[in-house]
């Protein structure tokens, strides 16, 4: 078995992570930003701070912890929630380094550690996962979790666990992932996968002489756990009790909780596309995962899972993450749909690492040290191709959101109503005026969701002197019932749009 010194078990990881949170904080928005498709931002920050239920579905684990970064006191409300996900994307960086050098072959503890490293850089540096460090959205937390159940389902948790101890934290692990994200339900046969492999370890081949036993209540203890972390679904209804101005199909009632987790409001973009458009999405994929590692990285990669495959319990998970989650990220027909390839992302950044590895052993067999070299070359390359992705990803001069925001403030009459159409305008808004506490005369009113109930009866909550017709509250009859109120439109596809008129004018035939 492969013995470590203290510097080489703990320095890597420890340069690791100060590293990427350094790359995260130097390229990260200051405060609300659209960048790297983060117009949900809004939602995510302004439900957090204001105790309420964001867009489906729901996000409860997201929401909570959002809620406790909130809290720290260094920057911005927006700030302290887009350090939620650098920290997350960092911490599944150093998951990704202790998943691959668990699994690597006995070698010398001195060059061990560098594959690691790099499936660790290949990873955090990757252009997707990095984007999502800098603002505010669920997918580091996401990418987190499933690394988290892949280390735990790999084999050597359960050399470290008893049995009973590793089904409550593997299932109560993936209980709280589907909490923070739905799609981590497609986790779901790694569950059952039987976590010790019969046949030889990658790593430690004097353990695999054990027999293998699987126990026959494991699977059901598992549920169980993943039940109770599931669970966590229930704050959403509690949350939803306290009226709060971003509450989504105000889930206190079974058919508003069952619209809000179950994404209905998406579910007719599910596996819609035609064959051509399918092959489209494929080629796009495939450009992205090469745009994530280049040409050397998509090698190593494809060495890795095909020339150093070993059956365990390793390779059939992560073999099985990249085929769902690309399945999934292709048939699911939204423009940003490409987020959902982070975890195949990942597990391709893990099996870069062991290419590496393998390549490293058979150059050490001719050459000494020359491992070490290579291994330090594909680490430098990696870091060439993060300077070349950082004005890409780069969030930290992006003050459009905040740009906007403030000219809404700045030019909407006293007491007007706001109407807002479109992601980018709607959550801005919404951040500024509930979560910032800015202009609380303007009454913002979402045109496209007046015609949900769950909707009209958070308006009324909001804003109780705002006069809302029924049952059909369009925007036109709003005005007419609202005639003291100046009204706004506001939009923003490229450039900003803003149009108040006085409260007669607006009326005027």
């Amino acid at each position: 078995m492969r013995t470590q010194t203290l510097f080489t078990k703990y320095a890597p990881p420890a340069i690791l992570a100060v590293s990427l949170l350094v790359t995260y904080l130097s390229s990260m928005a200051p405060g609300l930003t659209w960048a790297n498709d983060g117009s949900d931002g809004g939602d995510l920050i302004t439900a957090a701070a204001t105790g309420g239920v964001a867009h489906p579905t729901g996000y409860p684990l997201y929401l909570l912890a959002a809620r406790v970064f909130q809290l720290t006191p260094i920057g911005s409300l927006a700030f302290r929630t887009n350090l939620m996900s650098a920290i997350a994307a960092a911490l599944a960086s150093v998951l990704v380094y202790a998943l691959v050098i668990s699994h690597l072959p006995a070698s010398d503890e001195r060059s061990s550690w560098l594959p690691g490293l790099i499936s660790a850089y290949a990873f955090g540096l990757s252009p997707l996962i990095w984007s999502q460090a800098v603002i505010t959205e669920v997918y580091t937390l996401h990418a987190l979790f499933v690394v988290l159940v892949l280390y735990l389902s790999s084999g050597q948790a359960a050399l470290k666990l008893a049995q009973k101890k590793l089904d409550l934290v593997l299932g109560l692990t993936f209980g709280l992932a589907i909490g923070n994200h739905v799609t981590s339900i497609l986790l779901l046969p790694i569950l059952f996968f039987p976590t010790i492999s019969r046949g030889p370890t990658i790593n430690d081949e004097s353990r695999s002489t054990g027999k293998w036993q699987p126990d026959k209540n494991s699977a059901l203890r598992r549920l169980t756990w993943l039940g109770a972390g599931v669970l966590i679904y229930l704050t959403l209804p509690l949350r939803a009790l306290s009226k709060p101005p971003v509450n989504w199909g105000n889930s206190i009632t079974l058919n508003g909780f069952i619209w809000l987790v179950s994404g209905k409001l998406y579910q007719d973009q599910l596996f819609v596309v035609t064959l051509a458009s399918a092959w489209a999405r494929i080629r796009s994929a495939a450009g992205l995962l090469i745009e994530q590692f280049g040409i050397p990285g998509l090698i190593l990669g494809l060495i890795g899972v095909i020339v150093f495959y070993k059956p365990s319990p390793f390779f059939r998970n992560a073999i099985w993450v990249v085929s769902v989650f690309s399945i999934f990220a292709i048939g699911y027909a939204t423009r940003d749909s490409y987020v959902y390839l982070i975890p195949s992302f990942l597990c391709f950044a893990m099996w870069i690492g062991l290419g590496t590895a393998g390549l490293m052993e058979l150059f050490s067999r001719k050459v000494l040290r020359i491992e070490i070299a290579l291994g330090i070359i594909i680490i430098c390359y990696f870091f060439l191709l993060a300077s070349s992705n950082w004005r890409q990803v780069d969030a930290s001069k992006d003050t459009r959101a905040e740009d906007f925001g403030r000219n809404v403030l700045a030019q909407a009459p006293a007491n007007a109503i706001v109407f807002a159409k479109g992601d980018k305008a709607i959550f801005t808004m919404w951040y500024f005026h509930f979560a910032m506490h800015n202009r609380p005369d303007l009454a913002v009113v979402v045109t496209d969701l007046l015609g949900f109930d769950w909707y009209q009866g958070t308006l009324g909550s909001a804003y109780p002197d705002l006069v809302l017709p029924g049952p059909f509250p369009f925007a036109e009859v709003m005005i007419s019932e609202n005639p003291e109120r100046p009204v706004c439109y506001i939009e923003y596809m490229e450039f900003a749009k803003i149009d108040c008129v006085p409260a007669q004018e607006a009326r005027s035939p």
